[in-house]
């Protein structure tokens, strides 16, 4: 009788095995996921990178201080119940205008007319993507793509969206001293364009690790912190108190809900300048 030597049988069996290993690896369940896309260019939006960089730290603190009810919209709510939100007790709201040089909001007319025809005061908001062009030359594209203010005391002065880029590096590729001259190019030719001073929009660990925590802005423009939890935090550099509050992603009828610094009448005196 032939004798059969162990040598072929052990590399049969190495054969078997590593088919049955390269079938597992292939069953959809063990595959490597797949690295996250990048959103498409203009879908950015007030807010987009607080939950994953910052997270969520509960619901705001009731306090004795007078709060008026905010909240921010961009493209992404489409067309928005604005008297559902008045009924509510919302009396002021941001629309998003603009992103970069290369979008607007196609929501536009209906958010922000409509909030003013419910009797909201109204501003318009321009998210900045710094690593596609200059400061000046995106102020300009948000001023002429309904940024603009009007002495009618019912329209907040702009504001711009400075936050984790969405499509890239969290800084957009800059330094700390190249992002506080671009934040600089923009807010000087807004004003230029409109005699008013821009709101600033942003988080303090963004404006911490993209500008070095730069103080220069806070005496002239107003500050519009992100922050989902019980207080808004600690501020960045120069501000003693924050105007405005983003404390939520996920509020009533939109999920981006605010509250203002003092009561309906200090809304008043911002939008009236």
């Amino acid at each position: 009788m032939p004798v059969l030597r162990s040598g072929p049988v052990r590399s049969v069996r190495r054969l078997l095995t590593a088919g049955i290993l390269l079938a597992a690896l292939c069953l959809p369940g063990l595959l490597p996921a797949r690295a996250a896309a990048a959103p498409a260019r203009g879908s950015a939006y007030m807010g987009m990178g607080v939950l994953a960089h910052d997270g969520r730290g509960g619901a705001p603190r009731a306090t004795a201080a007078a709060q008026t009810e905010g909240v921010d919209v961009s493209g992404y709510q489409g067309s928005v119940a604005w008297a559902t939100l008045w009924s509510s007790g919302v009396r002021w709201a941001y629309t998003k205008a603009s992103e970069g040089t290369y979008y607007t909001n196609p929501s536009f007319t209906q958010q922000y007319n409509g909030s003013y025809g419910v009797g909201m005061i109204r501003g318009a908001y321009h998210f900045a993507t710094p690593d596609t062009a200059g400061g000046a030359a995106q102020a300009d594209y948000f001023v002429d793509h309904g940024g603009g203010w009007s002495r009618d005391g019912r329209t907040l002065p702009g504001a711009l969206d400075i936050e984790w880029n969405p499509y890239g590096d969290a800084c957009y590729g800059k330094s700390a001293s190249a992002m506080t001259g671009w934040i600089a190019d923009f807010l000087g030719r807004y004003k230029a364009r409109t005699g008013r001073d821009a709101v600033i929009y942003t988080a303090t660990s963004w404006w911490s690790q993209c500008t070095g925590n730069y103080s220069g802005f806070a005496s002239a423009n107003p500050l519009w912190i992100a922050r989902y939890a019980a207080d808004p935090g600690t501020l960045p550099g120069g501000w003693g108190y924050c105007t405005m509050w983003q404390y939520t992603s996920s509020g009533p009828t939109v999920g981006d809900h605010d509250r203002f610094n003092g009561a309906l009448d200090r809304v008043q005196a911002l939008a009236n300048g």
